[in-house]
C-alpha cells in the first residue's frame, strides 16, 4: 500500500472515531479516586477528544499533530509499532526526542555494546526497536515509509496543557490533540564539586555515552565502577573482556542487595573475582581526583582510601524525566507521572509510559514504578491500544528482570538470568552454580511470590512466569531437600 493510500485509510478510521467519541475536558469526566494503603485507582473512563489536524491552525512546526510522542527511547519505538500496526500512524503520529536516531534497545549499551572491536560489538542499525522482541527493525527509513514524524535532538522544554502545545529547545511550538510522555529516566549523577563531571567519568544512558565509554576503554588500564546494581555488574562484567585492573564500588553490603539475597550475592561476587575483579563493599565516595591532564585519576573513599583509576563508570541509579510535565501529575512516593491502568493522567488526552510512569501494579495492590525494558514495551502496547480503541482491560503486569553478563567470545562462564515475581518473604536457594542455581521466594502462607533462576533451558525459563502468576503454595521442607533445581521446579509446579 503506497503512503498516500495508508494515509486516507488513517484519515477515514479517525474520521469514523470521532463520530463514535467526544471528548469533555471538565473536571466531571475524570473521576479519580484512592483507596487507603496505595489501593489501585479508580478512574471513570472519560470521552475521546475530538480533534482534526485541519482545525489546528497554521502557526506550528510539526505536520502530524494529532498522537505526540515526547521521548525517543524503548517505549517510544514500540507505541510507534502499535500506531503502525492500526494504521493510525501515517499522516498522523510526531514523535519528538532529544536523541540523533530513532528510538533503540537500551540494555545492548551495557552488553554487547561493550565488547571489544574484535568480539564484533553491537551497534546502530542492528539493535533499533523492535528487534529485541522479534519485530521490524525500525530505521529511520522505517519512519519515513510509515508517514511518522521525528523531530531529533529537540528536547521538550515547556508544556502548555490549556493550549495542547509543546515547546523544543530550538524554540518550534508543536501542537497534540493526544499526548504520550514517555521521557524514561535520567542517570543519577555525582556532584560536580566532588569531580562527577570530570574527564574519564562515565554514566550510561544512551549511544553517545557508550561510545565515549567505549572509547575510554580502548586506552584504560585500571577502571573503577561506582554501584554494585546492574549498571555496576554489567559493566564490570563487559571491562573484564577489555582484560582491564577492575575494582567494584558500592555502600551496601552486598551487590545487586534490591534483589539479590546475601547467599545468591556472595556466589555472583565470587565469580567475578575468578574473572580478576576486585570488591570494595560497604564504602561511598568522598571525591574523584584529576591527574596532571585533567582527567580522572583516582576515586577518595569517606574512610582516605584512595583507589587509582584511569575510567570511572558511576551507574548508581536513574530518577524519572518528569520535567516539564510536573503539572500532569508526580507521584510523590515512586516518582513518575501518575496513571490509571490504562496509562491514563489525570489530564484527559495525556498518557505516560515506559520508566516514567507510576502505575498501580495490579497483581500486588500497589502503585509502582518498573525500570525495565520488558515493562517498556508492554505498557507502550498497552496505551496505544486504549488510545485507538475502546479496551479497557486493566494492565497486569508481572514484574520481570534479566541479565546477561560474560556473554563474549572466550568467556568461562556466560551469565543468564531471569527473575519473575515479587521478591518477599522467606528464601529457598537451590543448586550451587552445578550448573544451575535458583532462589524461590515463599510468604507466610507457603505461597510462591517470586522466582530466580540462572543457566535453566527454555522450557525452565517458560515456567517461571506461570508460577510466579499463579503463586502455588509450596512445601517449604520439599524444596528445601530438593537434590536439584530441576527437582525444585517440579515440587513448585
Amino acid at each position: 500500500m503506497t503512503a498516500a493510500l495508508r494515509r486516507k485509510a488513517a484519515e477515514m478510521a479517525s474520521a469514523a472515531a470521532s463520530q463514535c467519541y467526544s471528548y469533555s475536558s471538565s473536571p466531571a469526566a475524570w473521576a479519580l479516586r484512592q483507596g487507603g494503603g496505595g489501593a489501585a485507582r479508580v478512574v471513570r473512563l472519560p470521552s475521546r477528544r475530538r480533534f482534526s489536524v485541519a482545525a489546528a491552525g497554521g502557526g506550528y512546526d510539526n505536520e502530524n499533530r494529532e498522537y505526540v510522542i515526547v521521548g525517543g527511547g524503548n517505549a517510544a519505538g514500540y507505541a510507534a509499532r502499535t500506531f503502525v500496526e492500526h494504521g493510525m500512524a501515517d499522516g498522523r503520529l510526531c514523535i519528538v526526542s532529544k536523541e540523533p536516531v530513532p528510538p533503540y534497545e537500551r540494555p545492548a549499551l551495557t552488553k554487547g555494546y561493550l565488547f571489544p572491536p574484535e568480539k564484533k560489538p553491537a551497534r546502530l542499525p542492528g539493535f533499533h526497536t523492535c528487534v529485541g522482541s522479534g519485530g521490524q527493525r525500525q530505521t529511520t527509513e522505517w519512519y519515513k515509509e510509515n508517514g511518522i514524524e521525528v523531530l531529533y535532538e529537540d528536547p521538550v522544554v515547556a508544556f502548555d496543557g490549556k493550549t495542547q502545545t509543546l515547546k523544543t529547545s530550538s524554540g518550534k511550538m508543536l501542537k497534540y490533540g493526544s499526548l504520550i510522555i514517555s521521557t524514561g529516566c535520567e542517570a543519577s549523577r555525582l556532584p560536580a564539586k566532588i569531580g562527577g563531571n570530570l574527564p574519564g567519568v562515565h554514566y550510561i544512558r544512551d549511544v553517545a555515552d557508550a561510545d565515549s565509554l567505549v572509547s575510554s576503554l580502548g586506552k584504560a588500564k585500571k577502571i573503577v565502577v561506582i554501584g554494585g546494581g546492574y549498571i555496576g555488574m554489567e559493566v564490570a562484567a563487559a571491562a573484564c573482556d577489555w582484560n582491564l585492573d577492575t575494582t567494584i564500588i558500592f555502600p551496601e553490603d552486598h551487590i545487586m542487595p534490591r534483589l539479590f539475597t546475601p547467599s545468591l550475592a556472595k556466589k555472583y561476587e565470587e565469580l567475578y573475582q575468578q574473572n580478576g575483579v576486585k570488591f570494595i563493599k560497604g564504602a561511598l565516595i568522598d571525591k574523584l581526583e584529576a591527574g596532571s591532564d585533567g582527567r580522572v585519576s583516582s576515586a577518595v573513599l569517606k574512610d582516605g582510601s584512595i583507589v587509582e583509576a584511569d575510567t570511572v563508570i558511576v551507574g548508581i541509579g536513574a530518577k524519572p524525566a518528569v520535567s516539564p510535565f510536573e503539572a500532569v501529575g508526580v507521584n510523590s512516593q515512586v516518582g513518575g507521572i501518575e496513571v490509571d491502568s490504562l496509562f491514563r493522567t489525570s489530564v484527559p488526552g495525556i498518557f505516560a509510559i515506559g520508566d516514567v510512569a507510576a502505575f498501580p501494579l495490579k497483581m500486588y495492590n500497589r502503585i509502582a514504578r518498573v525500570e525495565h525494558v520488558d515493562h517498556a514495551r508492554k505498557s507502550a502496547h498497552h496505551c496505544v491500544e486504549t488510545l485507538l480503541t475502546s479496551q479497557t482491560k486493566a494492565y497486569d503486569y508481572l514484574p520481570y528482570f534479566y541479565s546477561r553478563v560474560f556473554e563474549y567470545e572466550g568467556s568461562s562462564r556466560k551469565v543468564w538470568w531471569q527473575f519473575y515475581g515479587d521478591n518477599v518473604g522467606e528464601t529457598v536457594e537451590v543448586g550451587n552454580f552445578d550448573p544451575k542455581i535458583a532462589t524461590f521466594w515463599i510468604d507466610s502462607d507457603s505461597r510462591l511470590k517470586g522466582v530466580f533462576l540462572e543457566s535453566g533451558i527454555s522450557e525452565e525459563f517458560g515456567l517461571l512466569p506461570q508460577l510466579a502468576k499463579s503463586q502455588p503454595i509450596v512445601d517449604k521442607a520439599k524444596l528445601k531437600a530438593a537434590a536439584s533445581v530441576e527437582d525444585a521446579l517440579d515440587i513448585a509446579r
